[in-house]
């Protein structure tokens, strides 16, 4: 989670030109209240950051502060609530008609609770900008979970919450941290239907992380009629990162999101919220997935086979001393086959998509087998 991974998408996205297209703005993010924190998580918990920021010597493992996974570190309290800062101005603006679409690449901090920290996540900038729709008269957001990790922090706190439904795509729990996300957690007693997970094997690939997310995805999202989108894009998911092994593509996580742009065209009036998330391969991949997506919400996607701008690698090599990538694809073959072809038993992704809509479909009205 080095501050890296944004400085090294932030240059890229200015050197392909995103940030000085026509009408784009740019907002620097204030520190979040506690007020404004406290709409997901307790003020207990709030002020154990606050203590833990001012002294990291004193840690609160049983709150998550101070782990191996969440190390104390001096103003960790202002750096995070900086991140939900940036994730609520941008709610507002989308709820306020100021902008359609919004993004926030520092974001995506799905794994902190209510009451505590974990997997790298302090304060869950997502489930706040969620929280914040809600409160500004939002009747439904349909909050899409990415990252290679399942969105536990935002699931939790939205379980019970029927204006919520959450979708995760992950990697499996038997597998990966969280150890959470299977296909019959489906949300609390008010709000059975609301929670969605698809449980993926490792080394899933590109062609069965699609097949996967456009098996369950825009049918449920159709079925729930949000009227805002907001999405974690964790590209943790490819093939270089070295903390996952679903083994997909920057191109295939592009598509992802193009397929979420549209899902809030035409359901949404083109409202959507993106955040970032996980990813390790610090260099090689989160900057490139980032500026992809920074690329989407900015109304002009950055062509899939078009070269890193050579300033852009010229700074990487000054900076971090590695070598940059080329190009922004990975030159993949994006082909996936539809669910509508056909169910495969033998097949582990199927089973696992099986599984989600067999939990899920029949609470929205929808046919697990053929819808």
């Amino acid at each position: 989670m080095h501050p890296s991974r944004l400085d090294l998408t932030a240059r890229l996205a200015t050197e392909l030109g995103l940030f000085a297209r026509d009408g784009v703005q740019r907002l620097a993010p204030h520190v979040a209240s506690d007020a404004e924190l406290a709409t997901v998580h307790d003020p207990e918990y709030i002020d154990a950051v606050r203590r833990v920021s001012d002294d990291p010597s004193v840690p609160d493992e049983t709150r998550g502060l101070g782990t191996t996974d969440d190390p104390a570190f001096a103003g960790m309290h202002d750096a995070s609530a900086r991140i939900v800062g940036g994730s609520l101005q941008a709610a507002d603006a989308v709820a306020d008609g100021t902008v359609t679409r919004a993004v926030n690449f520092a974001g995506g901090m799905h794994h902190a609770a209510r009451h505590r920290a974990s997997g790298f996540c302090i304060y869950n900038d997502a489930a706040a900008a969620v929280a914040r729709l809600l409160d500004r008269g939002v009747s439904r957001v349909l909050y899409v979970d990415v990252d290679a990790h399942h969105g536990d922090g935002t699931e939790s706190i939205f379980w019970d919450e029927p204006r919520v439904m959450t979708i995760s795509l992950h990697e499996t729990g038997l597998a990966l941290f969280p150890g959470t996300g299977f296909a019959n957690d489906i949300g609390g007693p008010d709000a059975q239907g609301s929670a969605v997970n698809v449980a993926l094997p490792p080394t899933t690939g590109d062609g069965a992380w699609l097949r996967a997310f456009h098996a369950v995805v825009p049918q449920l999202a159709r079925a729930f009629a949000p009227e805002v989108i907001v999405s974690q894009h964790g590209c943790d998911s490819h093939f270089q990162d070295p903390l996952t092994d679903l083994r997909t593509s920057v191109d295939a996580q592009r598509q992802v999101a193009l397929d979420i742009r549209d899902l809030a065209t035409d359901l949404c009036e083109g409202r959507w919220l993106a955040t970032g998330g996980g990813g390790y391969s610090t260099t090689a991949v989160v900057p490139r997935a980032w500026a992809h997506l920074v690329g989407i919400v900015t109304g002009e996607p950055v062509p899939v086979q078009a070269p890193t701008p050579r300033a852009w690698q010229e700074y990487v090599l000054e900076r971090y001393g590695k070598e940059a990538p080329l190009w922004m694809t990975d030159d993949v073959d994006l082909w996936w086959r539809s669910w509508e072809v056909g169910y495969d038993p033998n097949d582990d992704v199927d089973r696992a998509v099986m599984a989600t809509r067999k939990e899920l479909f029949p609470l929205h009205g929808l046919d697990p087998w053929f819808d």
